[in-house]
């Protein structure tokens, strides 16, 4: 037993090392085998003749250029294999066979149909026009399926921008005889999928509403179906971080990031929150400005002189933009070349301020080579060039050409400009690229109107801000109404002669029938003027103008004024004997300082002005007619409040002759809680009590604006007003019948206080104001609520 147990385990070695002996000999055969190289011969074909089946429009020879195969070549079977993907890529064919037959080389091809129209279905808020404007698919072209399919994409990207972001777009193909197709364009609209909340995270100094009123972006409300702002367009969004920053820059808070901006579609698809997450910093405040020069021909205490920047000012880079530009100015006006300045600033945290020093240096000697002016089909060349204060040859300088670009973005001319500085002809030279995409500037405008003294009216207007591509405005209108039909035309060229200064002319007349005054008006002007800036924030205007007035339709009763049948005496005599036409001519001119045009302070403004008239130049009815207004505005509490005081007043003076119910002044429009008409001096003596007008007015109008805690997709805000005026003075206050009293033509204050209601609509910005007169004459006429289209400062 003991040697039969030897004897299995001696077999078993064996065959182990047997088995082992195998394998490594199996293994020396593998990599012999591996490591031999190949005797195997790629194959080649050469064609002497190229056959092609299955075209109908493509040329034969189109197809074998295609193929990039000579004939007589020698080619492999991947060049083959080229020449498939080649003729494929065409787009041109369904399929392609590409098969060596000995020496012929047979390419059979299936081309794609030809479209026989296009056509849109189930489309409804986008017209036919605007889907056929962004696809490439056209009619008597090949049908492409890839392109189908990228036509379908910018369909429902023109979709996503009108805010239906569920929109889908199928195309359908409808087979047709001759190797044909109609392409169908099945369109599902879906809902308007609206931004139904915009709100803000890590906003303490201002509130959500206060920072949506800034942003393009709006928040659907009442009229979500007419207001197009409030559909999230996702380019829109990236504006807005820019606007949310200049906010904030423009009131100090240096530090201020939009840290995301993100839109999240609601559960049912059917609405967007958009949230801003902010971070706000702490605002601050200029404190030492100071100059310094290493020029030797720029005195610094000089160049600081010029400066308008007061320490303790909320800080606002447009502040300090300004200050630059004006120093610049200065510079050129000493002949002073290649000037630079960097304002250089310290911030000081203790106490939160800015310290800015204005570094003066010099630039380096860069000229300006040319301009080159691209994409303004109909908008003539000097109209952008001219927004250039830099020709040909003048030095370079970075920041003028930089506004010269928000000149010309200010126009409105264009949907995009790009102003771009690149090296020129040698290295100290430039070339400034201006690239426009030109932008609608006409329009045609149908509207109805109603106000409380006119009633219910309907217009026409024409506009066209580029007339003829020069940059002059056009502007035509026609309005009528229950109580008066008026036109008016205007014409206005902003550089007269190539200079700063706007050549216009406006012409209009007016005829109006009113129940309030009890007689009949024609007037009508003609005015040449010329307005040229005389500063940064001033202008003065300068006119002549023609005038036509006509009174009548007056009752006229007993010729010396007794009274008639039923003691009805008629209009006033005073208003009898101005009864008739004038013709006058005047030379007048206006002086407007306003803030708002470097809008260096956001939260407040001021406007002023003063203008005189001197009319009666052919001798009769000399006058000089004297109005002055002022107008101040600001915001508190967070900016969540609008404080409004307005001033106005004039005097009429006639050195020879007098003046008519048509020269002088009344309250119209002027003064709340009265009629028109309903306050002055009024001929209590007879019958109609007809108003007269005053050669003096004064008003004062103190208002604030404020939120009322509604939401605020509503549209609707409140305020509170006081009034306080008095219209006085006439020149003629008696001369009716024997025993009349004489009209009282005193100064008499009225006054009135009210609420009003504030409503964006689409139709425009609404205003009812409901009234109270406080202080008033017993023959006035009250009014207690009236409605306006609302104006803003």
């Amino acid at each position: 037993m003991f040697r039969a147990r030897e004897t299995v385990k001696g077999l078993n070695v064996a065959k182990a090392l047997a088995l082992r002996f195998t394998f490594l000999i199996f293994s020396a055969f593998a990599v012999a085998y591996t490591v031999a190289p190949s005797q195997a011969v790629a194959q080649s074909f050469t064609f002497s003749r190229v056959e092609v089946n299955g075209n109908q429009r493509v040329d034969a020879a189109t197809i074998v250029s295609y193929a990039g195969i000579a004939r007589g070549a020698t080619v492999s079977a991947g060049q083959l294999n080229d020449a498939y993907q080649n003729i494929l890529a065409s787009g041109l064919f369904q399929s392609v066979e590409v098969v060596p037959r000995g020496s012929t080389l047979v390419i059979n091809v299936r081309e794609h149909p030809t479209i026989n129209r296009i056509a849109f279905e189930g489309n409804k808020r986008v017209k036919d026009e605007a889907m056929a404007g962004v696809i490439r698919s056209q009619s008597r072209r090949v049908f492409q399926p890839s392109q189908v399919e990228s036509d379908a994409a910018s369909i429902v990207e023109l979709y996503r921008v009108q805010g239906r972001v569920a929109a889908t777009v199928t195309p359908k193909v409808i087979r047709r005889q001759g190797n044909r197709v109609d392409l169908v364009f099945e369109v599902t609209e879906g809902r308007t999928v609206e931004n139904e909340r915009i709100s803000f995270v890590g906003n303490r100094r201002f509130s959500d509403r206060r920072l949506r009123g800034a942003l393009e972006t709006k928040q659907a409300g009442l009229f979500r179906q007419l207001i197009q702002r409030d559909t999230l367009v996702e380019e829109r969004i990236d504006f807005d971080k820019q606007v949310l920053r200049d906010f904030y820059l423009s009131r100090g808070f240096i530090d201020f990031r939009v840290q995301s901006a993100t839109a999240e579609i609601t559960r049912n698809r059917d609405a967007f929150l958009v949230t801003f997450n902010v971070q706000e910093g702490q605002q601050f405040r200029i404190g030492r400005v100071t100059v310094t020069s290493s020029m030797p021909e720029a005195d610094a205490n000089e160049f600081r002189k010029a400066l308008r920047i007061r320490s303790g000012k909320v800080y606002n880079p447009q502040i300090v933009e300004t200050n630059i530009s004006r120093m610049e100015r200065l510079a050129a006006q000493k002949g002073i070349n290649f000037l630079r300045v960097e304002p250089q600033i310290s911030r000081n945290e203790r106490d939160l301020t800015l310290d800015i020093n204005f570094a003066i240096s010099k630039g380096p000697r860069i000229f300006v080579e040319r301009i080159d002016i691209e994409g303004n089909a109909s908008t003539l060349d000097r109209v952008v060039r001219r927004q250039f204060k830099v020709v040909e040859g003048d030095p370079f300088n970075p920041r003028e050409v930089r506004e010269a670009a928000e000149r010309i973005r200010a126009l409105g001319f264009f949907e995009t400009a790009d102003v771009n500085a690149r090296e020129g002809s040698a290295p100290d030279q430039v070339v400034v690229d201006v690239d426009v995409v030109e932008a609608p500037t006409g329009s045609l405008g149908f509207g109805a109107s109603y106000g409380s003294d006119d009633g219910l009216g309907f217009n026409v207007s024409f506009s066209e801000r580029n007339f003829l591509g020069r940059g002059q405005s056009l502007n035509f209108g026609f309005d009528t109404t229950s109580a008066a039909n008026g036109l008016n035309f205007s014409f206005r060229e902003p550089a007269f002669l190539g200079r700063e200064v706007t050549f216009g002319l406006d012409a209009s007349y007016r005829a109006s029938e009113s129940e309030n005054t009890r007689y009949d008006s024609a007037v009508g002007s003609f005015r040449p003027l010329f307005a040229f800036p005389l500063g940064d924030r001033s202008r003065l205007q300068v006119r002549t103008t023609l005038l036509y007035k006509e009174l009548s339709g007056l009752d006229l009763g007993d010729p010396e004024g007794n009274p008639g049948p039923g003691g009805d005496t008629g209009s006033s005599f005073i208003l009898r004997q101005e009864e008739g036409e004038r013709w006058d001519v005047s030379l007048g001119y206006t002086y407007t300082y306003d803030s708002r045009i470097t809008g260096l302070n956001p939260n407040a403004a001021i406007r002023f002005t003063f203008g005189q008239d001197f009319g009666g130049l052919d001798g009769e009815n000399q006058y000089i007619k004297t109005i002055a207004s002022l107008t101040a505005q600001t915001k508190v509490w967070n900016e969540e409040v609008t404080l409004r005081a307005e001033l106005e007043g004039g005097a009429l003076h006639y050195s020879t002759g007098g003046s008519t119910v048509l020269d002088r002044f009344t309250l119209n429009g002027k003064i709340r809680g009265f009629e028109a008409n309903g306050t002055g001096p009024r001929d209590l003596n007879v019958t109609n009590e007809d108003a007269l007008g005053g050669n003096f007015f004064f008003v004062a109008r103190l208002e604030a604006e404020f939120p009322l805690g509604l939401p605020e997709e509503y549209g609707i805000s409140g305020g509170v007003f006081y009034d306080i005026g008095s219209v006085w003075g006439l020149d003629n206050t008696g001369g009716g019948p024997t025993g009349a009293d004489p009209v009282d033509d005193d100064l008499h204050w009225r006054s009135a206080v009210g609420v009003s209601i504030f409503w964006d609509t689409p139709i425009g910005p609404l205003r009812f104001n409901f009234s109270e007169a406080i202080m008033k004459e017993d023959y006035d006429k009250e009014r207690s609520f009236d409605i306006s289209i609302r104006t803003d400062f």
